[in-house]
């Protein structure tokens, strides 16, 4: 190492390390690589994820009125609830029977810790529930409860109460697919046995309501009677059974009567059918038809904007999965029931799927990021050259592919905002590269190098800009970085604007110290010829003609004054 190589300062010595390493262009792979696999892993969503703790908690009080409720339930509960660290807000209804309370915690609190301080701080306190009421009902909710997935089964032919069977069918199905949490059918009319008793008879066999509910409660049971060994094995003995028909079911003995059963198809009518609707769901389509899932007959022989009788199946996704694949997977799934569960007749629409719309946007953000690379490095080729612009097209990929590692350790996801984060970074990364390369390309056509090895050349040219770029570097951080602890809930939202902005900075910085001289001296030494001449490109020729021309003559300043004042008018 000569004297010059000593007074090297980070910039060059960065330079001088890895222009020559064989480990150079196994750094740009794996980074590459690595950001590939990023993009491959990475859940894709509409939205970020945002860490909100909500928990539900419900208590009933029978038989008060909403007066009572909130002395005797709420405001307890209330004052219970504002104990627990953490707590943001406090939502509270009071109506008669019960009170709900929506409890808030902070943005970004650990779900799970939060659930357990609540629940912990309710179970200590068992002793203050006022007589009458129940213990406390505490439910969870998360974003992750939010369907990602809703699949309408409609028909012409079949009612509500079928669409419901073949909907509870298709649940099991989706339930057990990986990675699903959550299934919940919406519409339709559940089986239901009725007992609609008759007071006369009842009266003539001395029989009471409570009574026969009583009755059929205790026979709709399994209970263990008893068991026996044999040929070295214990047999249980269970009595009765779940009923199962409305025969079964008229079948009980609910009373004896002179020495005779009564059973309870003498006192009532029993009826197996739909039970009472509690909400509808119902399906049309405009003149073109709907795209259903390729099953059924298909809507074509159906009269458009006739509503039919439908059933929604929603799905929710499991905390930190990609909700792309989740919805694929299920989709899968339910369409190898065809002609077996859903009968011809029968069609199934897909009304909402966030994996596609997910897919479909992170798929166009990636592609208008590609888009900004290719017209970066169109810029920086008309402006500096062709193997410039090469030398700077390498720099981004690599720089994005690290930053998007980053990302997948951080726990993002692949969104609009950490996308326009990597879109917003590229317009400043290549700053980095430009100044580094620019500056090869200065020392490359000065007359003073001709002759002089092109490496030595390079590292001094990057160790002239090398703390000028990270100060810049730094300050450009510096104003970012701040926004990354923004709180309330634009916070998380907003935060992997300056992270990924920061980290894309960052690595900007090593790769044009470390990727740009080791580029820079395999495509400039790859033109051929000696360098050290004075080449001007067309673009600093035209620069000096013009520039020269503003600063010398008064008209020309006026002139481009005036345009550019025309100009702002105009906008």
């Amino acid at each position: 190492m000569d004297s010059a190589e000593k007074r090297l300062g980070l910039a060059g010595r960065l330079a001088a390390a890895f222009i020559h390493s064989k480990l150079t262009p196994l750094l740009i792979g794996a980074s590459v690589l690595a950001g590939l696999g990023a993009v491959a892993v990475l859940p894709r969503e509409e939205e970020p994820q945002i860490v909100v703790p909500l928990v539900d908690v419900f208590v009933s009080l029978p038989g008060s009125g909403s007066r009572e409720v909130e002395e005797r339930i709420t405001k307890p509960m209330e004052k219970l609830l504002w104990e627990i660290p953490g707590v943001e807000y406090v939502y509270s209804t009071s109506s008669p029977g019960g009170a709900l309370a929506v409890v808030r915690f902070e943005v970004g609190e650990d779900e799970e810790e939060a659930i357990v301080r609540l629940n912990q701080k309710m179970f200590a306190n068992f002793d203050l529930i006022p007589p009458g009421a129940s213990p406390p009902l505490i439910k969870p909710r998360s974003i992750d409860d939010v369907p990602i997935l809703a699949l309408t089964l409609w028909s012409g032919r079949y009612d509500h109460f079928a669409l419901r069977r073949i909907a509870a069918q298709l649940h099991d199905t989706v339930k057990a697919v990986a990675d699903v949490s959550e299934v919940k059918i919406l519409g339709g009319r559940r089986r239901q046995v009725r007992v609609v008793l008759d007071a006369g008879r009842l009266a003539a066999h001395g029989l009471t309501p409570a009574a026969v509910a009583a009755r059929v409660s205790r026979a709709n049971a399994r209970s263990l009677s008893g068991s026996f060994s044999r040929a070295n094995r214990e047999v249980l003995v269970e009595a009765a059974g779940f009923l199962t028909s409305a025969e079964e079911v008229a079948a009980l003995v609910v009373a004896v009567n002179q020495g005779r059963p009564v059973y309870l198809g003498e006192v009532a009518e029993v009826l197996d059918g739909p039970e009472e609707a509690r909400d509808y769901v119902f399906f049309s389509h405009g003149p073109g038809g709907e795209q259903s899932h390729g099953l059924g007959d298909g809507p074509q022989d159906l009269e458009p904007g006739v509503p039919f009788p439908a059933v929604t199946l929603s799905v929710a996704k499991r905390k930190g999965t990609n909700a792309t694949s989740v919805a694929e997977r299920v989709l899968a799934a339910v369409g190898q029931l065809e002609g077996r569960v859903i009968p011809s007749g029968v069609q199934l629409t897909v009304t909402r799927n966030y994996g596609e719309t997910a897919k479909e946007k992170s798929d166009e953000l990636l592609f208008h990021m590609l888009l900004a690379i290719v017209s970066v490095s169109l810029l920086i080729w008309l402006t500096l050259g062709l193997r410039e612009s090469g030398i700077v097209a390498l720099a981004i990929p690599v720089t994005l592919a690290l930053t998007l590692v980053v990302f997948y350790f951080l726990g993002y996801t692949l969104n609009r905002v950490t996308l326009f984060a990597l879109i917003f970074s590229i317009g400043i990364l290549v700053d980095d590269a430009i100044v580094v390369v620019e500056n090869i390309v200065r020392h490359y056509r000065l007359p003073s190098n001709r002759g002089r090895p092109l490496h030595r050349v390079a590292v001094e040219a990057v160790d002239e800009v090398g703390n000028p770029t990270i100060l810049a570097t730094f300050a450009v951080i510096a104003a970012i970085l701040p926004m990354a602890f923004v709180s309330g809930l634009m916070g998380p939202y907003m935060r992997p604007i300056p992270v990924g902005a920061s980290a894309a900075m960052i690595f900007s910085l090593l790769v044009a110290f470390v990727v740009t001289p080791w580029a820079s001296l395999r495509l400039l030494r790859a033109s051929g010829g000696d360098h050290g001449g004075e080449r001007e490109g067309w673009t600093t020729h035209a620069y000096r003609r013009i520039m020269g021309r503003l600063i010398g003559q008064p008209r020309w300043r006026s002139a481009f004054l005036g345009g550019v004042l025309l100009l702002l008018l105009a906008a």
